[in-house]
């Protein structure tokens, strides 16, 4: 599908959509609960959250939609007798026979989150498990999650470059991570160990980057029923976990999302911009609430209050932009340096090459074929603001953070922009193109 963006200001008033960071971890916690959880989300069609529902589904969750949200049922594995350390049971809830047990297929579509919080937790099960991968999710790293597995009892191999299948019970004892690989590796750690009949300790070696995505699993982790305390032990942060039978808090709800808000957010900024955006909390665990304090060292106008977030232009200013923590950000960033005064620097952002494009590259490419003055290096991007850009033709890459970059990106063109592979916004913001005309943007399709 292309998309055709008239060019000129984004401004008016929008809603963020809810977190998908914070669904996938409620829906998972929810499935492996002892009863039922009402999961009130104002929307849950992204592509990412699909897919984590239809392997909570393959599981023997059962996940039905009503007008608030998602009602998620326990699955069969636990929701029967509530007690962690029972032997694992198949599909229906028969004892299990490791010889003849039928293997669970789990569709994760191209969700790097699905597969990295699922694949501890069907391990913890003891559950003989397929995953099915999509897109440049096969070639995304498991490492060195896998091998720690591997390490308590389970057998990993592909058939195919796009199954990935596991076997074996996955068994208590001492985990080990670097804290500069994907924080979900840890998330799911932290997700699946409590299900074990004995206790295990997570130590994750320093830099401990993305931090605050594991706090959101610890948070979502405490509202069912299992708190889990980091402490610093020399240079290193340990987790002892303990079995913790999941209990659920019956009816929770999904916080707004600051990583696609950050699109709206950079629209303020932009030429001519001017944006309100509420339902995003001040006090969120999401690493991309740092997005304001970028912005502001930016230029951009910014006042808040509890509802609501307001950003306007005001006069652009260059910024040297550290993207360990905050990767997701640097396209629509790189999209707003692209006409501050100065040259903007932003680094350490090498983890953006194993996305679902190399969006380093795809940033870069992007961006100067719409007119921008952009360098790629190694681990980020240099880019020489101008006052405006041109305009013009390009690629998706299938990946929705640069088609969503490239439609905000026409704030600051002098023509119109078209984005060929448009339907990659469906990943996680399939509302995006309706928003931004709620936000005055003429934008058709062919």
């Amino acid at each position: 599908m292309k998309a055709i963006i008239q060019h000129g200001s984004i401004f008016g008033d929008i809603l963020a959509i809810p977190s998908k960071s914070n669904l996938h971890r409620q829906l998972i916690y929810a499935a492996l609960a002892d009863t039922a959880t009402h999961i009130i989300c104002a929307d849950t069609q992204a592509e990412d959250i699909t897919a984590t529902v239809d392997c909570l589904t393959a599981l023997g969750a059962v996940i039905t939609k009503d007008e608030d949200g998602l009602c998620v049922g326990a699955s069969p594995h636990f929701s029967d007798t509530n007690l962690v350390g029972m032997p694992p049971r198949s599909l229906d809830s028969s004892p299990r026979d490791k010889k003849t047990s039928s293997e669970v297929r789990l569709p994760c579509g191209e969700s790097g989150s699905t597969l990295r919080f699922m694949l501890p937790i069907v391990c913890a099960m003891g559950l003989r498990g397929a995953f099915e991968m999509k897109g440049r999710l096969p070639n995304r790293p498991l490492g060195p999650l896998d091998s720690q597995l591997e390490k308590h009892g389970i057998k990993i191999w592909r058939d195919t470059n796009e199954v990935l299948n596991v076997d074996g019970q996955l068994t208590a004892g001492e985990f080990t991570l670097p804290g500069d690989v994907s924080s979900q590796y840890i998330s799911g750690l932290l997700m699946a160990l409590p299900l074990l009949n004995k206790p295990s300790t997570l130590t994750i070696t320093p830099p401990f980057e993305s931090a605050d995505y594991v706090e959101m699993t610890l948070d979502t982790s405490k509202e069912f029923n299992c708190e889990i305390v980091p402490k610093i032990k020399g240079k290193n942060i340990e987790y002892a976990i303990s079995p913790t039978p999941y209990k659920s808090p019956l009816r929770t709800q999904t916080e707004g999302d600051w990583s696609n808000g950050a699109f709206w957010l950079c629209a303020g900024a932009m030429n001519g911009g001017n944006i309100r955006l509420g339902g995003l909390r001040n006090d969120s665990k999401q690493g991309d609430r740092l997005i304001l304090d970028i912005l502001q060292k930016m230029g951009a106008d910014i006042a808040c209050n509890e509802q609501i977030i307001h950003v306007k232009e005001n006069k652009r200013k260059c910024v040297e932009v550290d993207s360990r923590a905050i990767p997701d950000l640097i396209p629509v960033l790189a999209a707003v340096a692209a006409t501050c005064e100065g040259t903007s620097v932003f680094k350490n952002a090498s983890r953006l090459r194993l996305k679902e494009s190399d969006r380093l590259t795809a940033t870069a490419q992007t961006l100067a074929a719409l007119g921008a003055d952009i360098d790629e290096t190694p681990d980020g991007l240099i880019v020489h603001g101008k006052a405006t850009l041109r305009g013009g033709e390009v690629d998706s890459f299938g990946d929705h953070r640069i088609a969503m970059m490239a439609a905000i990106a026409s704030a600051a063109c002098t023509e119109p922009v078209i984005v060929n592979g448009a339907q990659a916004v469906n990943k996680s913001y399939p509302r995006f193109w309706d928003d931004l005309r709620i936000l005055g943007k003429r934008v058709e399709f062919c």
